[in-house]
Order: structure tokens, then sequence, then C-alpha cells
């Protein structure tokens, strides 16, 4: 049974909302390091990742951005049961799509990125914008929020 926005928050939009606003929030950390070159953290990555991301074009560093800032803003915004939360969803996971695109068939990554748990972390991101999208557009359409 939904619960209409006027009513109290389900349980499973907290659990989605926090485990979302943690994930994004991992993803932004990510990005920011990456982004500045914080050298501390790419100490941990080979040298041919390293250099993949330095020639990274900046358009697809901005849809990067755009996948996990607006996967953070729609987990906070779906935490406040905003109905903004489905159009930022929407955004991060258009930003997901074209960065796995970009990966696959432009510019394929590294094979220190590429193999093992790494082969399947662009399909896992994929799946994780994906599903946040439709909860949001689900949780708005059963006036969970508004």
């Amino acid at each position: 049974m939904a619960t209409t926005a006027e009513g109290r928050t389900p349980a499973q939009l907290w659990i989605v909302g926090i485990l979302a606003l943690l994930w994004n929030a991992f993803g932004c950390y990510d990005y920011l390091m990456t982004v500045t070159a914080n050298q501390a953290y790419l100490a941990q990555f080979p040298a041919d990742a390293l250099a993949y991301w330095a020639r990274l074009p900046s358009w697809l560093t901005a849809f990067w951005a755009l996948g996990v800032w607006g996967g953070l803003i729609g987990a906070l915004l779906l935490l406040m049961r905003n109905r903004y939360a489905v159009w930022a969803f929407a955004l991060s996971l258009i930003g997901a799509v074209i960065g796995l695109g970009y990966q696959k068939f432009i510019d394929p990554m590294p094979a220190s990125l590429s193999e093992g748990v790494m082969a399947i972390m662009p399909w896992v991101i994929i799946l994780v914008a994906a599903f946040l999208y439709w909860y949001s557009w689900k949780a708005q359409k059963d006036g969970v929020i508004r």
C-alpha cells in the first residue's frame, strides 16, 4: 500500500534514499578527487588509468559531473520527498549512459580499468542509476513524493 505525500514516509523510501545518498556521495568524491588530480587519491591507480583519465574530453567530464551530482541531488530530493528527484535521477542516468557509451564505443578503457570487478562496474552504475530513476518515478506516480 502506497503512502501519500501528506502521510508518513514509507520505510523503503528512507532505505533507498539513504543508500542512494551514500552511493552517489562516493561517486561525487571519486569525481572530485580525479578532476582535482588529488595525488594521494590517484596514487592507488596504475599509470594507464591515470593517462586515460587525463585525456578524457571536457564534454565527457561534464557528463560525468551530471551523472554523479545529479544522483546526489536526486537522493537528497528523494529524502525530502520532492518530485524533482525524478528529473535529477533522469539527468544522472543520462550522464551514466553517455559515459558508458564513450567507454565502450569511442575510447575503451585500459586493461587495468576493464578487468575483474572493474569490468562490470560501468554496468552496475547504469543499473543503479536506472533503478533510482524508476523508483523515484514510481514514488511520484504513487503519491509518495510530490
